[in-house]
């Protein structure tokens, strides 16, 4: 169990564990995949990705956003997903749990039992469909905020929820809400990141959520990334992340250039997650699968994506 705190602490967004060590929003973060198999959640896949993910020294991965089709899972399939990450990872690597919601009450509910079950923290997507105001989004988090005591990593996605986390509203969270310390920025505006810098605390950590924008939010002052790309190519998504955040600019600038073509790729094929799932299947790491609404990746589009993956001799 974590002690809850009074304020943030000195580094960027961490909280004390019981153990005396901190826990640290920086580096690369995997939002992982959810593999399936004849219509259940594919557990040994999914052991072997994480194990994939560690080999490649990660920080983290976050399993149920976006990427991990966190919307066609049951309530069960949910937890149980972020129960087996944390086994999985077996404390080798953070483990951000994607409880986030629409409805406040179901991010609490899930947001306490990813506690219970040992998470290192929580992602809490901006409310989708509902649209509240900046007020209600205050409260919503807040109430979450309240919940437990692990360290929030807020998620502003306004291209699928419709609305933004207002700079202002983070800044009142950071200031009201001790284990509110970080927020994964997908806005795709650099500008807004330099906004968020200005507003936040010192120590409060703003994570990348676009892996084509990982080197010009660094630069501003981000401190991560979370990512789509790093399902398939770990190892080189590490490489960039970290010469980023240790200063290198000319390295981190080539590697942005190298790779900026495959990050663009699995994201422009089709609507995330259909282009990363397909890559790792046609590795056959996973198997083909996805739930609907979410439909294959068209064979034309298959065909870009073989020749992108041999490209990055990511495929054989």
């Amino acid at each position: 169990m974590r002690l809850p705190c009074s304020r943030p602490l000195t580094t960027w967004g961490s909280l004390r564990y019981s153990n005396g060590e901190l826990m640290r929003y920086s580096g690369l973060y995997t939002a992982i995949i959810t593999p399936f198999r004849d219509g259940r959640v594919d557990t040994s896949a999914f052991r072997a990705l994480i194990e994939a993910q560690i080999a490649a020294g990660v920080t983290g991965i976050v399993p149920v956003g976006t990427t991990g089709e966190s919307p066609t899972l049951s309530h069960v399939e949910h937890m149980e997903v972020i129960r087996m990450a944390i086994e999985y990872a077996a404390g080798r690597c953070q483990v951000i749990a994607g409880t986030g919601s629409n409805s406040t009450a179901g991010a609490i509910a899930m947001t306490r039992e990813a506690a219970a079950m040992g998470a290192d923290g929580t992602l809490q997507v901006c409310p989708y469909y509902n649209k509240p105001s900046q007020e209600g989004l205050y409260r919503h988090f807040k109430a979450i905020a309240e919940c437990s005591d692990l360290p929030v990593l807020l998620y502003s996605i306004p291209g699928r929820s419709g609305i933004e986390i207002a700079v202002e509203t983070v800044a009142r969270l950071a200031a009201d809400c001790p284990t509110i310390v970080a927020i994964k920025e997908a806005g795709g505006s650099v500008d807004r990141v330099n906004r968020l810098v200005q507003a936040v605390p010192e120590d409060f950590a703003v994570l990348c959520g676009d892996d084509g924008l990982t080197v010009p939010f660094i630069s501003c002052g981000a401190v991560g990334l979370v990512s789509v790309t790093s399902n398939v190519a770990p190892v080189q998504m590490k490489e960039l992340v970290d010469a980023a955040l240790s200063g290198d600019g000319k390295k981190a600038l080539a590697l942005q250039k190298k790779y900026y073509p495959l990050m663009k790729g699995l994201m422009s094929l089709d609507v995330n997650p259909v282009p990363i799932k397909a890559a790792l299947a046609l590795r056959g790491d996973i198997s083909w699968e996805l739930r609907l609404p979410l439909a294959p990746l068209a064979e034309e589009k298959k065909a870009a994506l073989t020749d992108l993956l041999r490209r990055f001799e990511l495929l054989a």
